[in-house]
């Protein structure tokens, strides 16, 4: 992706751009399965915004997170997808594949991390997660962090 391409991705920069949230000073969160397809982002839907990379450096990547819950400030929490397999000290949780991935890799879900977004911030809705690999991501949130 060219320079001149990256500064106009949606989620990069400004008011609307995706930030990491410490998943514990968000408040009380209330998950939810909710996808309407609709173009607009709902908890249980995949979307693409900008995520930066973890050293919080300007650098980052335009990819597919799971929107978690939404927010009474009108913004969305979700959690990021990675083709990757992930093994070590982060908890990934496998969610097979799907639409998201054009190339039908499987999937996982980063729980450590939690990304707030801003529905401005998000370049496309994917796919609706079906409900069962939902709950899994779900219910490990719960393990961690307490959120219904």
């Amino acid at each position: 992706m060219s320079t001149s391409t990256e500064e106009n991705v949606p989620g990069r920069h400004g008011s609307t751009a995706t930030t990491e949230a410490d998943p514990r000073e968000v408040g009380r969160v209330r998950t939810e399965y909710s996808p309407a397809h609709d173009g607009d982002p709902d908890p249980g839907e995949i979307v693409w915004t900008w995520v930066p990379f973890e050293e919080n450096d300007g650098r980052g990547k335009d990819r597919p997170v799971l929107v978690v819950a939404r927010e009474a400030a009108g913004t969305f929490l979700a959690v990021q997808l990675s083709s990757k397999r992930r093994d070590g000290d982060r908890e990934w949780v496998a969610i097979g594949s799907g639409p998201w991935d054009r190339s039908g890799r499987d999937s996982w879900v980063d729980v450590d991390r939690i990304l707030r977004l801003h529905e401005e911030g998000m370049r496309r809705e994917a796919c609706a997660l079906d409900r069962g690999r939902f709950n899994l991501v779900r219910h490990r949130l719960h393990e961690r962090y307490g959120w219904r």
